[in-house]
C-alpha cells in the first residue's frame, strides 16, 4: 500500500470541503477521483502532497517521493526542457550533490524518451504544443523516481487525440514505475482508459466507489447523473440568481 487516507476532514471558511473521506491506493494501481466542479477533488491531491494540511484525519504514504502533475503543466517559461526536468535534481537539498551534470543529462534524456519526447532538451515550453508540455511535466514528475504520482486534470484543455496520448502515458508510467497513481478528472475516457478504481465525491463525501465498468452500469444515482451529464439527480449544481 502506497497511499492511505483515513477520515480526512478539511474546512475552508466554515465550509467543510472534505468530509470524513477514507480510501487506499496500492502500488501499481490507479485511482480516479471524479465529481462535479467544487466537490473537493483537487483539494484531496493538495492534502496528499502536503500543499495544505488537514483539519483532522491521517494520510499515510510509503517512504519515497510523491510527484504532482499540475493541471496546466506549470513549466518554467524561462528554462528549457532539460532544465525544467532537472530542476529538482539541482535544487532540492537532499538531491543537490547526488548527481554529476553528466548523470543529470542522462537522467533527463531517459525520462524524455520514456514519455516519447527524445531529443527536445534544448526547446523552451513556448515552442511546444499543449500535449508536449504535459508530457514534459510527466518527465519532470518522475525524475526523482517517485512511488506515488498525483495528476490534476491531466487532459484539461487538450484535443481528443492529445488526450488519448496523455492517457496512454499515464498507463505506461504506472507500469514502468509501479507507482500508486491518483488521477483527478471529469473526462470519461480518462476514467475508463487509466483507472483501476473510481471514487466519486459530492459535497465533500464519497458517494460511490467501484471499478470504471461498474460505474458505467449506472446502478447508482450519482454515477448515472455523472455519466449521462444530467441536471436531474441527487447532485445539485450551484447556480447564480
Amino acid at each position: 500500500m502506497s497511499i492511505e487516507v483515513k477520515n480526512l476532514i478539511k474546512t475552508f471558511e466554515e465550509k467543510r470541503v472534505i468530509d470524513n473521506v477514507s480510501f487506499k491506493v496500492d502500488n501499481g494501481e490507479t485511482l480516479a477521483i471524479v465529481g462535479f466542479s467544487g466537490s473537493g477533488k483537487s483539494t484531496i491531491l493538495k492534502l496528499i502532497c502536503g500543499l495544505i494540511t488537514p483539519d483532522s484525519g491521517e494520510i499515510i504514504t510509503s517512504k519515497g517521493d510523491i510527484a504532482m502533475v499540475f493541471q496546466y503543466s506549470a513549466l518554467f517559461d524561462s528554462l528549457n526542457v532539460a532544465d525544467n526536468i532537472a530542476f529538482a535534481l539541482r535544487e532540492r537539498k537532499d538531491l543537490r550533490n547526488k548527481y554529476t551534470e553528466k548523470e543529470i543529462k542522462n537522467i533527463v534524456a531517459e525520462k524524455l524518451e520514456l514519455v516519447g519526447l527524445k531529443g527536445i532538451e534544448r526547446k523552451f515550453p513556448s515552442e511546444l504544443s499543449g500535449g508536449m508540455q504535459k508530457r514534459v511535466s510527466f518527465a519532470r514528475a518522475i525524475v526523482t523516481e517517485p512511488n506515488s504520482i498525483l495528476y490534476d486534470e491531466p487532459t484539461s484543455g487538450l484535443d481528443p487525440i492529445s488526450s488519448t496520448l496523455i492517457e496512454d502515458y499515464i498507463v505506461r508510467l504506472k507500469e514502468e514505475t509501479n507507482a500508486a497513481s491518483v488521477v483527478v478528472t471529469h473526462q470519461m475516457s480518462t476514467i475508463t482508459r487509466t483507472a483501476n478504481r473510481v471514487i466519486m465525491l459530492y459535497d465533500g463525501k464519497i458517494v460511490y466507489e467501484g471499478t470504471p465498468e461498474e460505474m458505467l452500469k449506472q446502478d447508482n444515482g450519482y454515477t448515472k447523473q455523472f455519466v449521462t451529464a444530467s441536471l436531474e439527480g441527487p447532485m445539485k449544481m450551484l447556480t447564480e440568481n
